[in-house]
């Protein structure tokens, strides 16, 4: 393999590289935005628990059974 041959296949991988970085990179970019969207959801689901453990009169009622045929 000549010396061109060989700096052209290690340009092609780098270059499949750059790519695949690029791409993991996006994704770890959506996965950082949706666990921080999950985390205020979260937050707010345990703060609506704790309100409800602290005054159970807040809680929904419960629905009522189906009627019944």
């Amino acid at each position: 393999m000549t010396d061109a041959a060989r700096i052209e296949k290690l340009e092609t991988a780098l270059a499949y590289h750059e790519q695949a970085i690029e791409d993991l990179n996006q994704t770890v970019l959506v996965q950082a935005r949706e666990i921080e969207a999950l985390k205020r959801l979260v937050g707010n689901v345990t703060e609506r628990l704790r309100s409800i453990a602290e005054h159970p009169a807040l809680a929904e009622a419960p629905e009522p059974p189906p009627p019944h045929y």
